[in-house]
């Protein structure tokens, strides 16, 4: 492989890195209260709005169910309209975002629910209101399942960044596309996917390493 293409490889990932974090910031932003919400809202739990939990779980299923390469096409105006463009970098954070919001929703909302009832129930007794036991309960005891969760998040959006590639989202992606394939440079094609799997372990490995920090449970665990 040339030289000359090391800055360009560099480059790349470094707009593949900042599409990744910023839609992950973003969709943990929208979908972190989304999963609590969805957690802790059906009929008899803490924030019992069963009608509304249930419009949101359709809502958050159709959205998931949208293979993201068509769901980047499908919204190209809104897209537009936010971003002031269809391509580049910026561009591609919208489609990531409404992509990982309700992924992450979901994951969200699955390691709440693997929370002990017991837990819940001893704060109820002791008087907690449902904010108190969300923020002091809740979350705290699903914090190893949550880490695991965006970890998931984060490498399918490494893979999503890669795809959108493919329609003008530079990156990685776009990088392996136009000299890999379209110029017939299979050195370029074999480095971009090699970063790819480079940057899904580190995220893996640090993923794992956090949660393992916040699991309470672990040195119990380790002790029988």
């Amino acid at each position: 492989m040339s030289a000359n293409l090391i800055p360009i490889l560099w480059q790349a990932t470094l707009q593949t890195l900042y599409m990744v974090a910023l839609s992950t910031l973003l969709g943990t932003l929208i979908g972190g209260p989304l999963g609590v919400f969805l957690a802790t809202s059906r009929r008899g739990e803490l924030l019992s709005a069963p009608w509304l939990n249930t419009v949101l779980g359709l809502i958050v299923n159709a959205a998931r169910s949208t293979p993201f390469i068509i769901l980047v096409v499908a919204i190209i105006p809104f897209t537009r309209l936010i971003a002031g463009t269809s391509i580049g970098t910026t561009a591609a954070i919208v489609p990531l975002t409404i992509a990982a919001a309700p992924f992450i929703a979901r994951l969200i909302e699955t390691a709440i629910r693997e929370v002990d009832a017991g837990l819940i129930e001893a704060a109820r007794a002791m008087g907690a209101t449902p904010g108190q036991i969300v923020r002091k309960v809740l979350i705290p005891e699903a914090m190893p399942g949550i880490i695991l969760g965006l970890t998931l998040a984060v490498v399918s959006l490494i893979g999503y960044s890669a795809m959108v590639g493919a329609v003008g989202g530079e990156g990685l992606g776009d990088l392996g596309i136009r000299y890999g394939y379209q110029r017939f440079m299979p050195e370029v094609m074999l480095a971009v996917v090699v970063i790819l799997i480079v940057l899904v372990q580190l995220v893996q490995s640090a993923g794992e390493w956090i949660a393992a920090r916040f699991d309470k449970r672990a040195p119990r665990n380790r002790g029988r």
